[in-house]
Parts: structure tokens; C-alpha cells; sequence
């Protein structure tokens, strides 16, 4: 478990503590932090202007060399996504994004998960079928994830506690194992597909965002990914989600938002969602002409 001291030693410069969300570019920002020093880093960047995002663009390829850089060896970044339609086509913007990202880079691609919206509207247009997805793409930086806990993210098994006989498994030569009986385990493996409902936050505060994902994706990822009390990154903070989901965690964070109005959301919806902020302990540090929201946490020892 890494000591607090460790942990305010990422930054290069002393100006910069954990724990904050910084109003500036986040590829700037990064420049600042120390390499191989972030466990894990959960973001959706403003992709394809299918959102008006004040204007801001990005650069994904320059976005993933810093983060690729700062990542502990092992570590993972999991980026929300999807493709623009226009003209009948998608952008292909996500899979442009994986290959650059691996191939010039350095990334694997541990996994490819599908995030399957529940709750979506109905499909308005002709000729297309509603969409009701996200991808989840899961870099990894080095040769295995330093830290992978899936217990906590398994689901119900739907024939869970029956003893039941199956025919056994072909095999890559073309024969079959022999047949057998088996309990079913309560709890199984979850696959690649991560149901989640759209409307399950029920927070006003997320809707002045334009774009949001359910708190339990940062949540399942930080549980999975990153060790407790390690360091979670939001390049592209939004409205505050993978902070709060690490405090709620015991994870700290560090977040990056163009957007002095998305900045201030994040701010307020870890005053009013966590325990994280208190009245009597909030300092604004001036950072030049960007107002950072600052408050020191209490850690382990």
C-alpha cells in the first residue's frame, strides 16, 4: 500500500497535489505527473462532436502517449466510446482509436467490453436500429494487469445450485471430453457484455453534463483494476463520476477537465455525493489564472 507521501511525490511540480480535479488540458496536466506512477485511469473523452462539449476538441493520439507514460507497468485504462453516425456510416473513430493505440503506442488490448445500455429510447430513424451500446476498449500497459480482482464483479448464475449432467467439451481436435455431472455454482464469471441501466443514478446533479455513464462502470473498473489506495486518473473528468466512484473506494484520483463549468459540477457532486469534502476543511488553490478545487484526505498508514 503506497504511503501518502509516495503519492504526493507523482507530480512534478510541488504546486500539484492528489486528490484534485485541475481545469486544463489534460495532456498538459499529464505532462506534469511522474511516469509509471498512475494504477489505473477510467475516462469517456468528447469523441465525434455528438455532444457539444463547449467547444473543446482533443487530440486521441496524444491523449494516449500521456497516458500510456504514466501508467504503473500493468496498469490499465479504460476508455467509454462509440462511433458517430452520419450518412448512413459509422466514424469508426473507436477502432481507429484501438489500432493507433496499439500499434504506434505500445497498448495491449486486454478486452473489449460492450456496454449494454438498458433503459435506452426507442429508435426514431428508418433506416437504423436503435442504438444501445458503448465499448469499453481495456489497454494494458506491459505484459499482465499488476492487480485483477474479479470476485467482486460476478453475477448470478441462472441455473445457480442445480446438480445438472452436461456432454463434455470438444476439443481442439474434434473429440469430446467425457460427459459429467456437476453442482452449479450460485455466482459465475461475468463476460463481456456489462449490462447497465441508463436512468439508474437518479442524480440532477449529472444531468447538467451532456453526457454521462452510470457511477457503477468507474466502479466496477476501480474495483477490479486498481488496488485500494492506489491512483485512479480521469483525463476527461465531466461531471465528476470516476472521482466519486474512487472516494466511495478508498482510491484517490486525479482528474483533468478543459471546462471551468464541468470542473465546478465534479466539485459539487463530490460535496453533496461523498463524505469526501467538509465544510470546515476546503481550500481553492489559484493556480495561476485556473481555479483548482482542493481538499486533503485522510489515507491509511
Amino acid at each position: 500500500m503506497q504511503k501518502k507521501n509516495e503519492i504526493d511525490n507523482i507530480f512534478e511540480k510541488n504546486t500539484y497535489k492528489i486528490n484534485n480535479i485541475f481545469c486544463e488540458d489534460c495532456v498538459e496536466g499529464m505532462k506534469k505527473i511522474k511516469s509509471n506512477s498512475v494504477d489505473l485511469v477510467v475516462t469517456s473523452p468528447p469523441y465525434d462532436g455528438i455532444r457539444n462539449y463547449n467547444g473543446f476538441s482533443l487530440d486521441l493520439h496524444e491523449t494516449g502517449k500521456e497516458i500510456y507514460r504514466i501508467l504503473k507497468e500493468g496498469g490499465i485504462c479504460a476508455v467509454v466510446i462509440q462511433d458517430q453516425t452520419k450518412d448512413f456510416g459509422k466514424s469508426l473513430t473507436s477502432f481507429r482509436m484501438i489500432v493507433d493505440w496499439c500499434d504506434n503506442i505500445g497498448f495491449k488490448l486486454f478486452e473489449n467490453i460492450i456496454y449494454h445500455k438498458n433503459g435506452t429510447e426507442g429508435a426514431w430513424w428508418k433506416y437504423r436500429f436503435r442504438v444501445d451500446h458503448e465499448y469499453i476498449p481495456l489497454f494494458l500497459k506491459g505484459k499482465k494487469p499488476s492487480y485483477f480482482n474479479k470476485e467482486p464483479l460476478k453475477i448470478p448464475s441462472k441455473h445457480g445450485g442445480k446438480t445438472m449432467t452436461g456432454s463434455g467439451n470438444r476439443r481442439t481436435d474434434g473429440k469430446t471430453t467425457a460427459t459429467v455431472t456437476r453442482q452449479i455454482n450460485t455466482m459465475k464469471c461475468r463476460g463481456t457484455v456489462w449490462d447497465y441501466m441508463m436512468a439508474g443514478d437518479k442524480n440532477p446533479l449529472k444531468r447538467k453534463h451532456p453526457a454521462v455513464f452510470p457511477d457503477q462502470i468507474p466502479t466496477d473498473i476501480i474495483t477490479c483494476f486498481c488496488p485500494e489506495n492506489g491512483i485512479v486518473l480521469d483525463p476527461f473528468m465531466g461531471c465528476g463520476s470516476t472521482a466519486v466512484a474512487s472516494v466511495r473506494l478508498n482510491r484517490n484520483f486525479i482528474g483533468f477537465d478543459i471546462s471551468q463549468e464541468y470542473c465546478d459540477l465534479a466539485y459539487e457532486r463530490l460535496k453533496k455525493d461523498t463524505l469526501f469534502y467538509n465544510a470546515n476543511n476546503k481550500e481553492m488553490i489559484n493556480n495561476g489564472n485556473k481555479l483548482l478545487r482542493s481538499k486533503e484526505k485522510t489515507y491509511n498508514k
